[in-house]
């Protein structure tokens, strides 16, 4: 991790669960962060829950990254602030619980999804590399996909509906940022972390699910694999890397 010492990484979804983690870890391993959410005060508390000498490298700033200004602003400050962004984490992500595609009236929660999981990778990526090409700088873009990228899981409570397919397009996105990044003539790296069910707030009673003997990973799993995939040599890419729980039977 020397490499990245005193650089800038951008953390989305930042103020629970798995994008917490991430953002504390990466400050602890020698990075500024810049920490997204809409929630600010719980980025507030996540900074204060830092030792106190590494405070001052954590940057909770509130953003809905569903909206494209505001992604756009938080970049230039960043780049105005430090120069510009060396790693983005795209963490954000949501699912409409308790909702059937084929039986959906109110399509707002449908949209959503499709509005942070698809469009906010979109926005947030864009600025993220061009930042790191105007500087000609080899960054790290990390997106937080889910096994549900890679097939439609079966779950006990419930339709998942758009949540598998946004998945499938971050699949399908994230190779296409690779060629993308590549034809660009850049060295800039992309990789695709995929989680099976996690402890977050994203689902209701994911703890109820595991206490019944389902399997579960804790947000600092997903936050291992991260610091994992950018601990690797500048001519290696993890493309995808997919981390489950022992014994996972969805």
């Amino acid at each position: 991790m020397e490499r990245w010492q005193n650089k800038v990484a951008l953390v989305t979804g930042a103020s629970v669960g798995i994008g917490a983690a991430i953002a504390a870890d990466l400050v602890k391993n020698g990075f500024i962060v810049v920490a997204l959410a809409r929630r600010e005060e719980r980025l507030r508390e996540n900074q204060r829950a830092l030792p106190e000498n590494l405070q001052s490298r954590y940057h909770p700033r509130k953003c809905d990254v569903t909206n494209e200004d505001q992604v756009k602003d938080i970049f230039a400050w960043i780049e105005s602030k430090f120069g510009g962004t060396d790693v983005l984490v795209n963490n954000a992500g949501v699912v409409a619980s308790g909702v059937e595609l084929i039986s959906v009236d109110n399509t707002g929660p449908i949209r959503n999804v499709v509005e942070t999981n698809i469009m906010s990778v979109i926005y947030c990526v864009r600025e993220a590399f061009n930042s790191m090409k105007k500087r000609n700088f080899d960054g790290h873009i990390v997106i937080i996909n889910s096994i549900a990228g890679h097939y439609v899981p079966f779950v006990p409570f419930g339709s998942l509906n758009i949540y598998p397919p946004s998945k499938h397009a971050v699949t399908a996105m994230v190779e296409t940022y690779r060629q993308e990044f590549a034809n660009a003539g850049t060295k800039v790296k992309v990789t695709s972390i995929s989680p099976g069910f996690v402890l977050t707030e994203i689902l209701p009673n994911m703890e109820g699910f595991r206490d019944v003997g389902n399997p579960i990973l804790s947000p600092g799993d997903v936050s291992n694999a991260v610091l994992y995939v950018l601990s690797t040599p500048p001519h290696v890419q993890v493309h995808e890397l997919t981390i489950r729980p022992v014994g996972e039977k969805l």
